[in-house]
């Protein structure tokens, strides 16, 4: 006779879950103002041009909020190598071959719903950490693109680290339409993001928003009696 043991398993270090939040709401500030600033807002007033400064607003938002969001990526870099096993660098990298086998698994269960049991993973499965080192290489051309669109304009270091990218890609334009191209990926990739919270959550009851908080997760294991 079998029966379900509920394991109670510290996943998420504060640093990895003060990450994620924090660059969550960087994605959300930086989409909504990179999209007001790729279609700016044509609004009419009365007043004197030089008393409304709201898309210069917007503009200096994304731009701090783009060094935030730099930095705390820089941040996660380096807690993947001195984090616990949960936020490690090689959760991220498909250096082993059952990993593969891993995402067929995923894939059936999570997607294609062609398996009802979930599999037993604390951490990231091999499908989540495909997807987030594909985000991570995203992250770092968001950041190589906009900081090289931004050393025309700045007298800071750090932009003029990453000019190089503009005569590379051809030109301002073309870095601009790439950069605000690839704004579309983490906003579909947020979608699918919440979506499978959602069914990790509610459906298999495995606390994963609370995981984000708290840090901890609940693991089913079968036990026999």
């Amino acid at each position: 006779m079998q029966n379900t043991l509920i394991s109670r398993i510290y996943v998420w270090q504060l640093p990895v879950r003060f990450y994620h939040w924090i660059n969550a709401a960087c994605v959300v500030i930086l989409a909504t103002t990179g999209y007001f600033i790729g279609w700016p807002l044509a609004l009419q007033t009365s007043g004197e041009a030089s008393f409304s400064y709201w898309f210069g607003t917007i503009r200096f938002i994304h731009f701090v909020t783009a060094f935030v969001f730099f930095f705390n990526f820089v941040y996660r870099i380096y807690w993947g190598f001195v984090g616990n096993k949960y936020s490690d660098w090689r959760n991220f990298i498909l250096i082993k071959g059952d990993k593969w086998k891993e995402i067929r698994d995923v894939l059936a269960v999570d997607i294609l719903q062609a398996r009802m049991k979930p599999l037993e993973s604390a951490g990231h499965n091999a499908l989540a950490g495909l997807t987030y080192f594909i985000s991570f290489l995203a992250f770092l051309f968001q950041c190589i693109t906009g900081f090289g669109m931004y050393a025309a304009m700045s007298n800071a270091w750090l932009p003029h680290l990453f000019a190089w990218i503009v005569p590379l890609m051809g030109g301002d334009f073309a870095v601009r339409q790439w950069h605000h191209l690839m704004m579309w990926f983490f906003i579909i990739f947020s979608m699918i993001h919440m979506y499978l919270v959602f069914y990790h959550d509610y459906v298999e009851g495995r606390g994963v928003t609370s995981s984000m908080v708290g840090g901890w997760k609940f693991i089913e294991r079968e036990r026999k009696v």
